[in-house]
């Protein structure tokens, strides 16, 4: 934080919710009691999502509590070396740092055994926002998680309140974990209770199937979660690419065919790099063209992310992106 209390007016992108880490078994394709060993991997989607942006080159802060353990100063640490403010970062000394243990299938997507009973980040309070900062996001971005419990729920609600307030474009990104939740219904209930605050919401095709009760992933399924405060909704689809629909405009972008290792952190990469060039240009989201661009160019980012085991080491630099996109 600056001095006198008062944020630095660089902050773009603000990134609300949950950072952990995930302990990533050292082969793909066993269950979780057949792993020889576990790697450390810290994660998170909205921590994830900072990461992202400031690897892009964009500025991106994160707000969120870790325990005051080593995990936690670690997380902290990892954010601040990769350029991520730690301005609305906060410990909690009675509750660990949230852990996750991930089987990684042989077809490199995950499952998931979540650690939080209850974790730092459920913990997070309204009155312990760093409203300051918040008010300074162009855009702040959020997934549902942290709707899960209160009092984190209301510490979320406040947020998104106050960005909205100030101007901020919202994102969000449910990122469904079905584990965390009481239920499924209570799960497609809450994800959808703040869908009409949102200018801009990303969801996966499973996500589009669980949200709509569809067997189907195509355009009339889309829509219907389509509201009229949306300025674009974003249907991603792995190998199959994205699909776009705006207020005037829809369309699909194709894949980069890359090695895909470890699918984590690719729908974080996605969205980091479309934030960041919101932010350079906000005019992209009424012209198709120059969306169509930056999607292809948040696809790549995406692919990339892929070829790695582990979300934060495997988000790219843009220089890396243009040569996938290039062909280099």
């Amino acid at each position: 934080m600056a001095p006198n209390g008062v944020v630095s007016d660089n902050t773009s992108i603000v990134s609300f919710g949950e950072m952990l880490i995930d302990f990533v078994p050292t082969i793909s394709g066993v269950s979780l009691a057949e792993a020889p060993g576990f790697l450390k991997a810290p994660g998170g989607a909205p921590a994830n999502v900072a990461i992202a942006v400031s690897r892009l080159g964009g500025k991106a802060s994160f707000v969120g509590k870790l325990g005051d353990d080593e995990f936690g100063h670690m997380l902290a640490d990892i954010l601040k070396q990769n350029g991520v403010s730690g301005d609305g970062i906060l410990f909690d000394e009675g509750a660990r740092t949230a852990l996750a243990f991930v089987t990684l299938r042989a077809d490199g997507e995950r499952e998931f055994m979540f650690y939080r009973n209850p974790s730092a980040d459920m913990l997070l309070k309204p009155e312990e926002l760093n409203l300051d900062l918040i008010r300074s996001a162009k855009v702040f971005h959020y997934g549902s998680i942290s709707l899960i419990v209160e009092p984190c729920r209301s510490a979320h609600l406040k947020a998104m309140e106050v960005a909205k307030e100030s101007g901020a474009l919202l994102s969000y990104d449910p990122n469904l974990r079905l584990p965390l939740w009481p239920s499924a219904d209570e799960a497609r209930k809450q994800i959808l209770s703040i869908w009409d605050k949102a200018d801009i919401i990303k969801v996966s095709d499973v996500e589009l199937e669980f949200l709509t009760g569809s067997g189907k992933i195509d355009d009339e399924t889309a829509m219907k979660l389509w509201r009229p405060n949306l300025t674009l909704l974003l249907v991603t689809l792995g190998e199959k690419g994205s699909r776009y629909y705006t207020k005037n405009f829809h369309g699909a972008v194709d894949a980069f065919h890359v090695n895909t290792v470890d699918t984590t952190g690719a729908g974080d990469s996605f969205v980091g790099a479309l934030l960041c060039k919101i932010v350079q240009d906000p005019a992209i989201l009424e012209n198709e063209s120059k969306l169509r661009e930056v999607l292809i160019f948040a696809n790549a980012c995406g692919a990339i992310t892929t070829t790695k085991k582990g979300a934060i080491p495997a988000l790219p630099l843009e220089a890396e992106a243009l040569a996938l996109i290039n062909g280099a």
